[in-house]
């Protein structure tokens, strides 16, 4: 006889207030959560980012059985495991007989294809309820970009400031300003040494998912050794409290800054915990406003710490479920260059990109500057296939979840939307990487050289870039400027520059 009903719950929905178990009866409802190998290698996620996911879904099953729920947990290791979302349902149903199945709304539209074919598949009514853990429905991010003919971030940061009421003073912003981005450049000063962020040793859950999946997914790139990350709600809160209370009064100033042997400067480090329900956005942008109310922080370290939740972390999310399937197949800069082997760690003698990827194989993390500025940067001007990219991105960082790496990576660092997203694309010269880190000093090439022998491969990749694509480019208003200096330059010059970027790239290429 059916009784019940089965709620699903995925590996980054471990949310005690997720959709799918509000008006759970425990006297009658099971939860399913399942570990499946489909999810661990449809790309080859880093070691680290697997503990994360297992760990914390091991984690929360505790604790909903701690209160009474009946949780049917179906380990990677389960020799019955199909180890795909819609096997492990379909066997659930023929052990439960519920009545129904209940989900929440995943965060990535393949998952949703899979999870729409669950009602036919086991012959159960399935609801899929709205993912309410975002401070933003995709009904509502429909209602602001619909009609519109560019998606920019800012306007719609305004408004969710206005709505939830964040860092306003009645009608106005705090500070008589949106945005204090322009005071967030900053370089570390020499001398400067941010302190270290919260770590978390693991427990015997998290060592037993450890050990399983260096077992396992040993060949993946990075390995499980040093992993640190809160796999808790109460260890995310934590982590939160110590970013508050030791490094977001600096976090403004250095936000951009980047530095050799300072992998997390003044950063929060909580976008796992984010990304997969451990920690609630509005939680975190309440505590960072009081900090600030309070006078433990300056307002532009508060304003940007916000905006990149309430702003970009919506934005990105909205424009993904807006802009999907097709958003993922642009490829607008008609990019093919296959992925140099320097990004899974093979040797280069490009300082910035041996930083940038060292710290993501040790600790399946990098900030937003190294990943757009560095190895984004890099992806941009060499031409480098977004399909390869993204699928880099998405399996190399503990926080890569499709839904926020595809807009971030497809959009803003490799422009391969054709300016959906971003007014420019995000190209520099080698000068910017001086300016913003000490990534220069002791690298093999030299920074303010163009050509030659030791000349910064991002200098002259970067003329060539603006070379190729002046035509594509030449009606942009905020391109105007390096157009005109490539048009102003000595025709020779732009040659030699040119053949030194077609030397570096077949290299490349061999």
């Amino acid at each position: 006889m059916s009784v019940g009903t089965l709620r699903v719950v995925l590996g980054d929905q471990c949310s005690c207030g997720l959709s799918a178990l509000e008006g759970l009866d425990p006297a009658t409802d099971t939860v399913l959560m399942m570990e499946v190998q489909t999810e661990c290698t449809y790309v080859p996620h880093h070691p680290q980012k697997i503990v994360l996911v297992l760990s914390a879904m091991r984690h929360f099953a505790r604790a909903l059985a701690a209160r009474g729920v009946r949780v049917d947990y179906v380990r990677l290791d389960d020799p019955a495991n199909t180890h795909s979302f819609a096997g492990e349902v379909a066997r659930a149903v023929l052990r439960h007989r519920p009545v129904r199945i209940v989900a929440t709304h995943p965060g990535e539209w393949r998952v949703l294809a899979n999870m729409q074919g669950w009602e036919g598949a086991a012959g159960v009514p399935v609801e899929i309820r709205e993912d309410d853990r975002f401070l933003c429905s995709l009904a509502r991010f429909r209602a602001w970009a619909d009609g519109r003919k560019q998606y920019r971030m800012e306007f719609f940061y305004r408004e969710m400031r206005r709505e939830t009421g964040l860092l306003m003073e009645g009608d106005e912003p705090a500070g008589g300003q949106w945005n204090f981005d322009a005071e967030n450049r900053s370089a570390l000063p020499k001398g400067l040494v941010p302190p270290p962020p919260r770590r978390f040793a693991p427990d015997a859950i998290t060592r037993e998912v450890m050990a399983l999946v260096a077992t396992r997914f040993g060949a993946h790139f990075g390995d499980v050794e040093g992993f640190a990350w809160p796999v808790t709600a109460k260890d995310a809160s934590a982590a939160l409290e110590a970013f508050i209370a030791d490094r977001l009064g600096q976090f403004g100033d250095y936000q951009d800054a980047m530095a050799a042997g300072q992998p997390t400067m003044f950063h929060a480090l909580v976008s796992t915990s984010l990304n997969i329900g451990l920690l609630d956005p509005m939680e975190a942008c309440r505590a960072a406003e009081r900090a600030w109310q309070q006078g433990r922080a300056p307002l532009n370290a508060v304003e940007g710490f916000i905006r990149q939740i309430l702003g970009w972390r919506e934005y990105v999310r909205g424009i993904y479920w807006h802009l999907m399937p097709g958003y993922a197949e642009g490829n607008a800069l008609e990019a093919h260059r296959p992925l140099p082997g320097f990004y899974w760690g093979a040797p280069t003698t490009m300082r910035c990109i041996q930083q940038a990827v060292a710290q993501t194989r040790d600790l399946a993390y990098a900030h937003h500057i190294q990943r757009l500025m560095v190895t984004g940067n890099f992806a941009l001007l060499a031409g480098l296939d977004p399909v390869e990219v993204n699928a880099w991105y998405l399996a190399v960082y503990a926080d890569a979840f499709d839904w926020v790496e595809l807009p971030n990576t497809h959009g803003m660092a490799i422009h391969a939307d054709g300016g959906v997203m971003a007014s420019k694309p995000y190209a520099a010269s080698g000068a910017y990487i001086n300016r913003m880190s000490d990534y220069c000093g002791g690298c093999a090439h030299d920074v303010k050289q163009s050509t030659g022998p030791r000349a910064c491969p991002f200098n002259y990749l970067y003329w060539d870039f603006m070379a190729r694509h002046a035509d594509r480019f030449a009606k942009n208003p905020r391109m105007a400027m390096p157009l005109r200096t490539l048009a102003k330059m000595d025709p020779k010059k732009v040659a030699a520059l040119r053949a030194e970027a077609a030397r570096f790239l077949a290299a490349l290429d061999g």
